[in-house]
């Protein structure tokens, strides 16, 4: 897969020490070849939720098809 800085990726599983659900799109901020990203994940207001170190394989490019939602962090 390719992937670059700042593109917008999902998460494909949940990460919940991390407070992350499957579905969770974040923003690449460093790639570490050969296998490794840097992934942000922020709040709808903007602030820093998780700034996680992650596998290629843990995300997929966000698609024409994908909608956004909101969930609150307490139901993670």
């Amino acid at each position: 897969m390719n992937l670059s800085l700042l593109q917008s990726v999902v998460l494909q599983r949940d990460f919940p020490e991390n407070n992350l659900c499957r579905g969770d799109m974040g923003s690449i901020v460093e790639i570490y070849e050969p296998d490794g990203i840097e992934v942000e994940f922020v709040t709808a207001s903007g602030d820093t939720q998780a700034l996680v170190t992650l596998k290629k394989d843990d995300v997929r490019p966000v698609s024409d098809n994908d909608i956004l939602s909101v969930r609150s962090l307490d139901a993670a």
